[in-house]
């Protein structure tokens, strides 16, 4: 009858099972859309003071996030030319690209011109307004310079529309016109020493994340890279782009996933085999740690609605954690012999299960604290494949491994588990301790810190070098930090941009930087239009802003000095015809295209309304933040600046944590042991964290808060081994050694497993792995200080 409950809950664990499988199965690969992300953003925290201030940094992520930006370089012109025509008419005839851009459309100056001619006197440059109410101004001189300048007429606005030329000076200090890259052939050419570089840019037809996405652009530039060097063998292709720095990072992240997961489940499944000498017991131990980490997939997903290729590469290495439970429940089977009774063994093993994934949980439940997206997820991913993991062993191995176990655990394993336990356990063992941790004292004092944000930034060297490139060729791309203007208006917003840009100038003029792009530069406030158009009424009207500005107020001093200087009385009457125009708004400049590429650079919303500001030619932090001082409502963002204070500031705070939970888990040992015996139990992850940290120091290795989340991990890990061997020891005493031998199993998987993290091609992951690694291996070393030292058999 005993049986009956039993396989019910075996029953209904397996249908959940089978559903979180199907569930699994449906949200990787069921909804036509991948769940795994690699975008960098999406795994930082918030850095900046309030929300405004992080749309900023995601509109620049994203302004050219979902393009290749590529440049066909060659020593001969016409070779780079024909390269990059070739290259962008392969790419266009792919679908995963929504369009491709290397031969310019026809172009008409006039639709650069026209627009701007309604509001051609109040956009005026601060040297023609200073130059106009500067005493000893002569329009007619001017007008007569202007008249006779050599192909004055051809380059910008008509020479009749701009007399004066202000609209022409203004037009040229306008973004375009500060490009490297100049129309030649129908073609965008930078040259660089000997070298023509031709740019071709290709915008996705979907997100540079997408998994398919990537592939396909990626597999469709590499058959036209392969087309182009074949007929080209001359030309060189560089890239850039934010599809190229996501694969990179997938391509990372599924080596790590297939180097940890395969790797620890062969180590893994040979430990199994050499321990248990049985197939089954591997099955078993497979099934339910497979069933933690399809679940642990499931919620995670549930939770955040994605995952992250970081969480799934740590999600390989949990499989040496949450196979402990099975394992302690195998061992509990083997040790048993011929006497096992599956409902009994549960009962046995329940509160070393329990106390240990509460011990666990406690770890992870800190991470979850942590506001870092990335460390939430890898939390949410361990704590319910670590509760599944340990629910299977109640609800389905006990069907699974009813019968009694074909042979013990090897001999060979218990007799070193013994031969160690004697010498690990006693007073000699206390003073071993106390002496290593004399000997730590050195390492800890050698221990500095490091928080830069690259420890989870590791793009390939080459592709690095090939930004640098293009940035420098092409003047794509540049540093990650920007000028925040904010203000309650649009008014108030360009007036203080304009404070900063008026103090930018200087710099220019000093060389301290080669230029900068923000929306003052192309729409002008109010205020500044208004003095714009009160110095064009010095010249137009002898005096600034009269009090009803228009060309009847203002009629003939100007047709008089163009007539003057040479110009037709038709062209005279017209222009003057014009004054004063209407002042430029914001809803204008949205309407114009020429200026749709930069319309990221304003912000208006819920959030508040700023404008970005990008500095040229300067990346020295410190120098950029001088720039905004004394300014209301300016201020520099650096995010990779920002996230590293925040590393640091986490960092302190994780001491804090550490030392918490240190005192939570010994009042849970005090409560189930008592006070006398809690501290043995307590001592061996405790000197795993001390010794741990010494060696690091000994490593010359810098702390970081990888290395105290690990720390964290190896607390919560490693009090599993002193819970199971004071737990596991009066069940075992018959064969002395064999609790501790479930002990070094359980160890050596999270150590085949956690310890490969070290291998990570992501160093905060290599952190992770290489603190885990020694403080897992110190801690199961040392957790037979946890119980009595073994008495030796007469036999």
């Amino acid at each position: 009858m005993r049986q009956v409950p039993t396989a019910v809950r075996a029953g209904l664990f397996a249908f959940a099972a089978l559903v979180a499988c199907v569930s699994c199965a449906w949200l990787l690969f069921g909804r036509g859309v991948s769940p795994l992300q690699t975008d960098l953003l999406t795994m930082l925290p918030a850095t900046e003071r309030h929300s405004l201030a992080e749309d900023a940094v995601e509109r620049l992520a994203k302004s050219s996030g979902d393009r290749m930006v590529l440049l066909v370089g060659s020593a001969d012109d016409g070779s780079a030319k024909d390269a990059a025509r070739e290259l962008g008419a392969a790419l266009s005839g792919d679908p995963v690209f929504a369009s491709v851009i290397a031969e310019l459309p026809p172009f008409d100056l006039d639709q650069l011109v026209t627009p701007f001619l309604p509001f051609r006197f109040h956009l005026l440059t601060a040297e023609d307004r200073a130059a106009i109410v500067a005493p000893g101004f002569d329009p007619v001189a001017m007008l007569r310079r202007r008249l006779n300048e050599p192909f004055g007429a051809n380059v910008g606005a008509k020479l009749t529309d701009d007399p004066f030329g202000w609209l022409q000076h203004w037009l040229d200090r306008q973004p375009w016109n500060h490009a490297t890259l100049v129309p030649e052939d129908d073609l965008l050419v930078a040259r660089r020493g000997d070298e023509t570089h031709v740019l071709v840019i290709a915008t996705l037809a979907g997100s540079s994340y997408d998994d398919t996405v990537q592939r396909q652009a990626l597999a469709a530039l590499a058959k036209a890279e392969k087309a182009m060097a074949a007929k080209h063998p001359d030309a060189r292709l560089l890239r850039t782009g934010a599809i190229f720095y996501a694969a990179a990072a997938r391509a990372g992240a599924e080596r790590d996933t297939h180097v940890v997961g395969i790797a620890s489940s062969l180590g893994i499944a040979a430990l199994l085999l050499f321990v248990f000498r049985s197939v089954r017991p591997l099955l078993i131990a497979f099934v339910s740690t497979a069933l933690g980490v399809v679940g642990a997939i499931v919620a995670t997903v549930l939770v955040f609605g994605q995952l992250h290729l970081l969480t799934l590469v740590f999600g390989a290495a949990l499989l040496g954690e949450a196979v402990d439970y099975s394992i302690q429940y195998l061992c509990a089977r083997a040790n048993a012999g011929q006497a096992w009774n599956a409902a009994r063994g549960v009962r046995q093993v329940r509160p070393a299960l329990l106390l240990a994934l509460a011990t666990s949980l406690l770890g992870y439940a800190l991470l979850a604290l942590v506001p870092f997206p990335a460390l939430r997820q890898m939390a949410c991913f361990a704590i319910a494949g670590m509760a599944i993991a340990c629910a299977s062993v109640f609800w389905l191995l006990p069907v699974l491994a009813a019968k009694p176990a074909h042979a013990p655990l090897a001999p060979s394993l218990v007799r070193l588990a013994l031969g160690w336990q004697r010498i690990a356990s006693g007073r000699r063992a206390l003073a071993a301790i106390a002496v290593l941790a004399l000997l730590a004292l050195p390492g800890w004092s050698r221990l500095g810190h490091d928080d830069d944000i690259h420890l989870l930034i590791s793009p390939p060297k080459s592709l690095e070098a090939q930004t640098a490139a293009i940035r420098d060729i092409a003047g794509f791309g540049g540093g990650s930090q920007f000028w925040l203007v904010e203000g309650k208006d649009t008014e108030q917003v360009l007036q203080r941009e304009e404070a900063l840009t008026d103090r930018l100038r200087t710099w220019r003029d000093d060389g301290k930087l080669t230029g900068w792009t923000g929306v003052s530069t192309m729409l002008p406030s109010m205020k500044r239009q208004h003095d714009n158009l009160a110095a064009a009424a010095m010249v137009f009207c002898g005096k600034a802003s009269p009090p009803q500005l228009t060309a009847d107020t203002c009629h003939g001093k100007v047709r008089s000095a163009m007539l003057a200087a040479g110009f037709k009385a038709e062209a005279a009457d017209a222009y003057e015809a014009t004054f004063p125009g209407r002042a430029f708004t914001l809803d204008d400049w949205l309407e114009t295209p020429a200026y749709t590429p930069f319309q990221y650079l304003w912000m208006s919303g819920n959030h508040g309304t700023g404008s970005i500001v990008l500095p040229q030619g300067q990346d020295d932090v410190n120098l950029l933040r001088t720039a905004a001082e004394g300014l209301p409502g300016v201020s520099l963002i650096d995010k990779p600046a920002g996230i590293s204070m925040l590393f640091g500031r986490y960092r302190g705070y994780a001491n804090i944590w550490l030392g918490a939970a240190l005192a939570l888990v010994g009042l849970a040992f005090a409560w189930r042991y008592g006070p006398r015996a809690a501290w043995r139990v307590l001592l061996p992850p405790a000197a795993g964290i001390v010794f741990s940290v010494a060696a690091l120091g000994y490593l010359d290795q810098p702390l970081t808060l990888f290395h105290i989340m690990a720390l964290m991990l190896v607390l919560g890990v490693g009090a599993n081994y002193a819970v199971f061997l004071r737990e596991g020891e009066p069940h075992a005493a018959h064969v002395p050694g064999a609790a501790y031998a479930g002990v070094l199993l359980s160890a050596a998987t999270a150590l085949l497993s956690f310890g490969l993290l070290a291998l990570s091609t992501m160093p905060a992951l290599r952190h992770f792995g290489l603190t885990l690694l020694l403080g897992i291996g110190f801690t199961a070393l040392l957790a037979p200080v946890s119980v009595p030292a073994p008495k030796k058999s007469n036999a």
